[in-house]
């Protein structure tokens, strides 16, 4: 049996959280989740009862359907995706290898749902949730950004930061972050990488897009994992480069 009270969140004993855990309801609305996750992770920290939860969380997943188990596996992904650990340095990658395992399977299940065709959003924040379960550093974290359509990395020759805008603005670099405005400041084309020229991971990521029926996604992935030009020195980069920079 797990003892919260030895254990902590991000407000102090971790006391509550067996009951949070026992009332949560599959609807993503539901104010449960923000107190489970503002304790759990809390803008990204992981406390001692973070991963104690990854039991009950995996639990609570095989046990809804594949349409309704997002929140207890976004909330699980986040965790283990989690690196600022005041309470510790456990790996859950070895402490909860079998939970994760089984969370991992249980989120490929909900990517084949054929609900999520037509619900681009919900598909990224999964499949961000599986890559932090495969133990891939980085983008289980920064995936989102996709729906964001933006990233913002430094240049990294000037180090001024710049914005990576991909999506309904079009598809540039700027250090204007008032971009979407008519009277932004410079903004300079994106460089896409082919898709017959991506590799490792980005071609991995934009293969399983097409194939799932997102190819809006995988439009995006060619700019995340092309080249951008500093709006301010003109300095050519790459955008993961710049990313891995800054996060890794």
């Amino acid at each position: 049996m797990t003892d919260w009270s030895r254990l902590h969140h991000a407000y102090g004993t971790a006391d509550d959280v067996p009951g949070l855990l026992d009332s949560v309801s599959p609807d993503a609305q539901d104010p449960g989740w923000d107190k489970l996750w503002s304790r759990l992770c809390h803008q990204g920290t992981v406390y001692s009862a973070s991963y104690a939860a990854l039991p009950a969380l995996t639990e609570m997943a095989r046990q809804w359907s594949p349409a309704d188990r997002e929140m207890p596996l976004c909330l699980a992904g986040s965790i283990v995706a989690g690196t600022d650990r005041p309470y510790g340095d456990e790996d859950p990658q070895v402490t909860y290898a079998s939970q994760i395992s089984d969370l991992a399977q249980l989120t490929e299940e909900s990517l084949q749902d054929p609900g999520l065709a037509g619900n681009p959003t919900d598909y990224v924040h999964l499949l961000a949730t599986l890559l932090s379960f495969q133990g891939v550093e980085i983008w289980g974290e920064q995936l989102d950004g996709l729906n964001d359509e933006e990233y913002e990395v430094p240049c990294p020759v000037c180090g001024s930061e710049n914005f990576i805008a991909f999506g309904k603005y079009g598809f540039f670099s700027t250090t204007d972050g008032m971009y979407m405005k008519p009277t932004a400041a410079r903004k300079v084309p994106l460089r896409p990488q082919a898709p017959a020229a991506l590799d490792g991971l980005a071609q991995r990521l934009h293969s399983r897009a097409l194939a799932d029926g997102h190819p809006e996604i995988a439009h995006k992935l060619t700019y995340v994992f092309g080249d951008a030009q500093c709006a301010d020195c003109d300095a050519v980069f790459s955008v993961e480069e710049a990313m891995i920079a800054r996060w890794g």
